[in-house]
């Protein structure tokens, strides 16, 4: 964002035609107030940031405008989230205060507002987690607040091709991280699936452009066949005597290279590109009826596959969604899936959380489903133990896509993550049942508390005062109250050892007259701990002798003072490595070629990040370590979003320079038709038709088809690619896929 002279004229139409288009989109209905408020709030707005533009150039106030707007029409929100989204960043970036927002609008819109303004000057680990703590923090108190951040990042998104490529893959990385997670658990899923589009084009745009050219190339053939598809069923449709609609939609592009790469198929081989979805206008009372009618009717026009049937009606998903899900073969052999749900059930799907409220006790299961999960929320939110980014990655486990139903002795459900464990269901029931769960029965069978549950099971907790959390609970529990609460029981049992060891160095300063309170911070930073409670647990744990470690002070005046003649000599800091000694893995010839921060990569200590084997041509960027070490990482990397996310400020640039000297390690997994002689057919071609060194052979063959992972020595991303090319058109190979 740049200041700059006052929107022109033709801006100001612009600007005012956005205000007009968002007004159009408020679907709520607005009493006298909420309009005055709302006009009041865009010219607040509109004058506070009439000297500022976007990286794009365009005026700064179409953004806030253009967030108002995604509240309205696409999350369903109603005045209060307008105005909200309007004054989202007069805080932050302008002079308007909190206190004149409270006196204007008042203290709900300044409490939204609050939730929305990032700290300013934040010296933390990670400024990034701090500030969406914040914006979390709020979600007790008004889910709006979250709502308002979604619309916020989606409009960024969807601009985000003005901004310089490292703040495009900071920023695609922490949506991909939180926000594509939160969408879907909001049951925002239109939102969910763009944001994971929008990152794909950012992080894998070579694969986005191929997908999206496939699609549309075949689109004339998809829709004569959804065509075809729909004219015997909608026949049999118009007798149940309900109005309804029918639309055919593409998966996603992300949806659909994420099969690609998972299964290692070409495009032509997916059989699910779309997908048929059928909406019944039918009165509440008969949604489940006329629902199971509909695909009575769908399963008699085609041939279903019974166990790609998801019923999501008699028990929807824990965000709410509700839809009947099955998939049938349709004409020439092909799989169509086919959702069937209400009006009502659409609106739900589309507009997730927000349009909940709308619903609230017409179908009384459903919400109660998303109240027990906005339930264990609050409770990471009101107990937050460690840092940011602890917190962040607690908030974040609750944020799963895969559940499972388990239940109580007395039939009572629980919705937990795929994956949870015994001990995750006895938190799940209370934190007192957890903190004390002793043993625990899954189908009345004696288990271990790590035992990884499976949808119906059956638990009972077997609980026993005595019993406390270990930290080797830690090691076997995944959902995020689990974790939150074993580690503040950790903490608390942590503090109360901590404050013997804090009586113990009291007892000690007071007999050599020094003042505890003066002293106690300069100890600490001396000492080379963290905190005070880090200090006084190692005196607990005789880690540090308190009496030993005051021998080396003097007392004036109740101060401490080191002893100048026993103070050792200060070590002199460690010169830089010269670029030259710059270490580099055994198996290759050369060092890596490449800028880092614009400068060459000698004047750094860096290295290749062994998770994702870099090679020369890939997109890369530097992360500085602990250490100081700059670590190459692919953008594709598994661990790029966790990085990106919570460490953006220890990114640096990283790009290879065009050079052939340095040789890299490349992983690939091939499949294909075994039979005799493959083995040595694919090492012929790496070897002699390549010439390309192998550093690694495994291949295993079973009931003919055979799996195999090369590691390969290659000098740049093209003669990798090349690599997997002609792999791929050796007879009898279905798939090569490079691996991190």
């Amino acid at each position: 964002m740049t200041s700059v002279p006052p929107n022109t004229e033709e801006e100001k139409k612009i600007i005012r035609r956005a205000y007009r288009g968002l007004l159009r989109s408020i679907k709520s209905k607005m009493d006298g107030k909420d309009k005055e408020d709302v006009r009041k709030a865009y010219e607040l707005a509109v004058d506070a940031h009439s000297k500022q533009r976007r990286k794009s150039g365009e005026p700064y106030i179409l953004h806030p405008i253009e967030v108002a707007r995604i509240c309205a029409a696409e999350i369903g929100l109603g005045p209060t989230a307008v105005i909200s989204a309007l004054l989202h960043d007069v805080v932050e970036d302008t002079d308007i205060t909190l206190k004149q927002i409270e006196e204007q609008f008042g203290a709900k819109i300044a409490m939204i507002v609050d939730g929305l303004t990032k700290f300013k000057n934040l010296d933390a680990l990670s400024p990034q987690a701090e500030n969406f703590k914040k914006v979390l923090s709020t979600l007790a108190k008004d889910v709006r607040v979250v709502l308002i951040k979604m619309a916020d990042r989606l409009h960024n998104m969807r601009t985000l091709g003005s901004m310089p490529r490292h703040k495009q893959l900071k920023i695609a990385s922490e949506t991909n991280y939180i926000y594509a997670p939160l969408a879907h658990r909001l049951g925002l899923y239109n939102m969910k699936t763009e944001f994971q589009d929008l990152v794909m084009k950012i992080l894998e745009p070579e694969n986005f452009q191929f997908v999206k050219h496939k699609l549309k190339e075949t689109k004339r053939d998809r829709n004569q066949y959804i065509n075809e598809f729909l004219k015997p069923l909608e026949q049999k449709l118009n007798t149940i005597g309900m109005p309804y609609r029918i639309s055919g939609r593409p998966k996603s592009i992300s949806s659909i290279y994420n099969k690609i790469k998972t299964k290692g198929v070409a495009f032509e081989e997916i059989y699910d590109l779309f997908a048929i979805r059928i909406i019944v206008d039918v009165p509440i009372p008969r949604e489940k009826e006329i629902c199971w009618k509909v695909y009575t009717i769908v399963t008699e026009t085609n041939i279903p596959i019974p166990e790609r049937l998801k019923d999501w009606i008699t028990t929807p998903k824990g965000n709410g969604y509700e839809s009947l899900h099955t998939t049938v073969i349709g004409p020439q052999g092909r799989y169509v899936e086919v959702q069937i749900r209400s009006e009502r059930m659409h609106e739900i799907a589309e507009k997730g959380f927000a349009a909940h409220w709308k619903y609230k006790g017409v179908k009384q299961n459903s919400f109660d489903v998303f109240s027990d999960w906005l339930d264990s929320i609050r409770e990471i939110l009101e107990n937050p133990v460690g840092d940011a980014v602890e917190f962040l990655n607690d908030f974040r486990t609750n944020l799963y896509k895969e559940e499972i139903y388990v239940f109580t002795p007395r039939g009572d459900k629980r919705v937990l993550p795929k994956g949870a464990t015994a001990l995750d269901f006895a938190f799940g029931i209370h934190t007192e049942v957890g903190y004390h769960c002793k043993s625990v029965k899954v189908n009345n069978i004696l288990v271990p508390l790590g035992t990884v549950l499976n949808n119906g099971d059956q638990v009972q907790v077997i609980t026993n005062k005595a019993q406390k959390p270990s930290e080797g609970w830690l090691k076997f529990v995944v959902t995020g109250k689990a974790r939150s609460k074993i580690r503040s029981s950790m903490k608390e049992e942590r503090r109360k050892k901590g404050e013997l060891g804090k009586e113990e160095l009291m007892r000690k300063m007071k007999n050599i007259k020094a003042d505890f309170e003066l002293n106690a911070d300069m100890l600490v930073k001396h000492l080379g701990f963290t905190n005070r409670p880090d200090l006084y647990y190692a005196i607990f744990k005789e880690e540090l002798n308190a009496q030993q470690a005051l021998k080396a002070f003097r007392v004036e005046g109740g101060r401490l003072f080191l002893i100048e003649d026993d103070k050792p000599e200060p070590e002199i800091p460690a010169k830089t490595p010269a670029p030259a000694k710059t270490r580099r893995r055994r198996d290759f010839k050369g060092k890596p070629e490449l800028m880092i921060d614009n400068k060459p990569a000698a004047q750094f200590k860096h290295s290749l990040a062994t998770c994702c084997h870099p090679v020369q041509g890939d997109p890369v960027f530097a992360y500085v370590t602990a250490m100081g070490e700059a670590k190459i990482h692919r953008h594709t990397c598994p661990n790029a979003e966790h990085l990106m996310a919570n460490y953006a400020y220890r990114m640096m640039k990283a790009e290879w320079v065009d050079s052939g000297n340095t040789d890299f390690l490349a992983n690939l997994l091939i499949t294909g038709i075994d039979g005799r002689g493959v083995a040595q057919k694919i090492t012929g071609i790496i070897t002699m038709d390549l010439k390309l060194d192998m550093r690694s052979i495994s291949m295993d063959g079973n009931q003919g088809f055979f799996q195999g992972r090369i590691g390969i020595v290659v000098k740049n991303r093209d003669q990798l690619q090349l690599a997997i090319q002609t792999l791929k058109n050796l007879d009898g190979v279905h798939s090569v896929i490079r691996e991190d």
